[in-house]
């Protein structure tokens, strides 16, 4: 169960989750008892100030990893309108 913000520098309690975003991670997990791979989801809960400058990431060395998001760049289209036609 998720208690708290991923970010470590927040550590922000989890009470309700109308702000924030949740992640779902996907482990693969070998079992040695049956020779099978057992898929295991874990959850992840960033707060609202956190979810707004980073996100999380699944890097298969170094496990779940906050990195800061990308930021888009709004680029406006203008078109002009086309001549009117000579009358």
């Amino acid at each position: 169960m998720v208690g708290h913000c991923a970010n470590p520098n927040c550590n922000k309690p989890l009470h309700y989750l109308r702000e924030g975003k949740v992640f779902l991670f996907s482990r693969k997990n070998a079992s040695k008892q049956n020779s099978k791979t057992l898929q295991l989801l874990e959850y992840y809960w960033l707060c609202g100030a956190c979810s707004n400058e980073w996100t999380l990431t699944m890097d298969g060395e170094n496990g779940i990893q906050v990195v800061e998001r990308k930021r888009r760049r709004f680029r406006a289209t203008y078109r002009a309108p086309s001549a009117a036609p000579a009358l």
